[in-house]
């Protein structure tokens, strides 16, 4: 798993480049925010089990369709592997904000998965939704934990939905 650093290093030494303005002002903004992701990780950390257990209470609030007989989400078996999911979610997540970078979502995330989740016959649109409420709940925790720019917490949500949503080819 690589972070902010050693990507950028990684990028301009292929390149055989020296660091440019638009490199350290990278660097800057990455170590100006370290901080605040090492805050927001520790409530993510400190409140995982409930952020899980409350973004699926919401996700199947607006789509009670899943816990219904015939729905993704039926059966207990079914349930506890859907807020598995979402842990997984929120932990990859956590690591991409501390790390500053998206590789590690890319590595043991989301390669694979819209094609597993589709053969298995898991549908993609609840998941995505799941995944943005997470979003939601760590924003609100992570405001309250006294974080006051809370941006860069959309990243790697953002990112997941954005590659596991369909596209049109």
């Amino acid at each position: 798993m690589r972070d902010a650093v050693t990507s950028l290093i990684k990028n301009y030494d292929v390149a055989g480049r020296y660091f440019d303005r638009n490199a350290i002002d990278s660097l800057k903004s990455y170590f100006e925010s370290g901080t605040a992701r090492v805050q927001a990780a520790g409530a993510i950390n400190s409140n995982a089990a409930s952020i899980v257990r409350q973004a699926g209470s919401r996700l199947f609030e607006e789509q009670p369709e899943l816990i219904r007989p015939s729905g993704n989400a039926y059966t207990t078996r079914r349930y506890a592997a859907c807020l598995r999911d979402m842990d997984y979610y929120l932990r990859y997540a956590t690591y991409a904000l501390v790390a500053g970078s998206m590789d590690v979502l890319d590595e043991r995330v989301l390669q694979g998965l819209r094609e597993t989740y589709n053969s298995l016959g898991v549908p993609i649109g609840p998941t995505v939704r799941g995944i943005q409420i997470l979003k939601d709940i760590i924003k609100e925790q992570v405001t309250a934990a006294g974080v006051a720019n809370t941006a860069f917490l959309d990243e790697p949500f953002d990112y997941m939905t954005r590659e596991l949503s369909e596209q049109d080819i």
